[in-house]
């Protein structure tokens, strides 16, 4: 839910916006003028702001511009009945997203609002990843146990400093945007934006105006110029998510802009140059839809310069558990205790085909750390449909061998493979404790309150 600003002397007006947007599912909170909205933006932060321009004593442009010294990263949506280009100049000059000129369409104030908070979430999302470079999207922090992700980590150190376009293919969940995501943030562009866009998730004409932007006039309700999401991307990355949904129409564009790095909005006959780097992704076979007509043979060989496959769960199981229990520690924070899996939690994990990858792996344990009532997660705690499915035709790696009766206790068994485990990953680490205790995502001194044999001073 957004928190929105609207700010309005006209009390049928202002009344208006209010109901429609909170039809919406926004937080709307109305303002009369602009001495009381300069006082709400002193006392809490808004996703939006709706303002008119004409108004007293504190009329829209001087809102706008205190508005932009108080919270800079806001968007303004402009609302006039007196539109003149100076007017929507000048507005735009001071920081404005947008404006609208009254009477307005209810779909083209809609439109426009959710463009304005997209794009404030493409921002927020953008600087809270550079906050986190150093750590969720550090490469030693991308769980690979597996030669397969291993790989995939190597080819990220590789590529990640180029500009050159990668295709990320695999199964639906199986982690492409944090890939990409790890390119960018490998990246010379790593400190301006990263921005996603759902082929699939936009009809063709809205596809195109959002890839490539349009002018005013260019067709029905484009009642002002756009940029593109290329354009926005100016000096960034670009991905291109489910690739292999997008309209022939638009794939033919999309190949003269790899090619000649520049583009033409709707409706324009200018050409624009840009600097964005392009990835894409898909869970789509592109050499069969290439095969049945519906995918450009030259755009694929365009788009997959550096190819990355990311392999489905199921197919690199020694993957599972340590990403299970870095979701844990994700959901329940490194300050707190982190509930243990039990034995048999664990048996059912590694076992299962999880054909949701690892999307469907973190809804399973966000699930069990909802219904969990004790510091171990039992198999009770877990999606009944994972804990009554066939198990696959693969060996549970930590099964008990030997006569159960002359087993030890399951405490003192799951001590024994935990110092299994970090004797391994300490000998996949040369000796290197820092190194092994990075891969943990655990602190040195942890290690070595769990190697007894280890002293710091060592």
């Amino acid at each position: 839910m957004s928190k929105l600003l609207v700010v309005e002397n006209e009390p049928v007006t202002l009344g208006l916006l209010t109901t429609l947007l909170k039809g919406e599912g926004h937080e709307v909170t109305p303002a009369k003028d602009g001495s009381e909205a300069l006082q709400f933006i002193d006392e809490r932060s808004f996703d939006l702001m709706l303002s008119d321009i004409r108004m007293s004593p504190v009329d829209g442009m001087e809102l706008l511009s205190r508005a932009k010294e108080i919270a800079p990263s806001m968007p303004v949506i402009m609302l006039t009945a007196y539109g003149t280009v100076s007017t929507a100049v000048d507005s735009l000059k001071l920081g404005a997203f947008d404006y609208l000129t009254k009477p307005f369409k209810v779909d083209e104030l809609l439109n426009t609002v959710r463009r304005a908070l997209e794009y404030n979430r493409a921002i927020q999302e953008n600087v809270e990843m550079k906050a986190q470079l150093t750590t969720r999207y550090r490469l030693e922090n991308i769980v690979a146990e597996s030669p397969s992700m291993q790989r995939v980590c190597e080819m990220i150190r590789r590529v990640g400093p180029t500009d050159t376009t990668v295709l990320i293919t695999g199964e639906s969940g199986t982690g492409k945007e944090l890939v990409a995501k790890a390119i960018h943030a490998s990246s010379t562009r790593k400190d301006n934006l990263f921005l996603p866009v759902n082929c699939a998730a936009l009809p063709e004409p809205l596809l195109e105006s959002e890839m490539f932007g349009h002018v005013k006039g260019a067709f029905t309700g484009a009642n002002t110029h756009k940029a593109g999401l290329f354009e926005a991307a100016n000096g960034g990355t670009i991905l291109l998510d489910e690739i292999g949904a997008m309209p022939q129409s638009i794939q033919g564009k999309l190949l003269r802009v790899l090619q000649e790095r520049e583009v033409r909005r709707l409706g324009s006959n200018e050409n624009t140059a840009i600097d964005a780097r392009v990835l894409a992704a898909t869970n789509d076979d592109l050499r069969k839809l290439m095969e049945e007509g519906s995918f450009r043979e030259d755009l694929f060989y365009r788009l997959s310069v550096i190819s990355i496959e990311i392999e489905p769960l199921r197919k690199r199981p020694e993957d599972i558990l340590p990403i299970a229990y870095s979701i844990i520690r994700k959901e329940i924070g490194d300050d707190q205790e982190q509930p243990k899996l039990s034995h048999e939690v664990l048996e059912i994990m590694e076992t299962y085909d999880w054909p949701g990858n690892v999307r469907q792996l973190e809804n399973c344990i966000k699930h069990a750390l909802t219904f969990r009532t004790r510091g171990e997660i039992e198999p009770s705690d877990l999606p009944a449909q994972i804990v009554n499915a066939p198990r696959a035709q693969r060996p549970f790696k930590e099964k008990i061998s030997g006569n159960i009766e002359t087993a030890t206790s399951l405490k003192a068994f799951l001590k024994d493979k935990e110092q299994e485990y970090l004797e391994q990953v300490l000998k996949r680490s040369g000796g290197n404790k820092e190194e092994a205790a990075r891969k943990l995502n655990i602190s040195l001194a942890t290690l070595y309150r769990k190697l007894p044999n280890q002293k710091e001073d060592e």
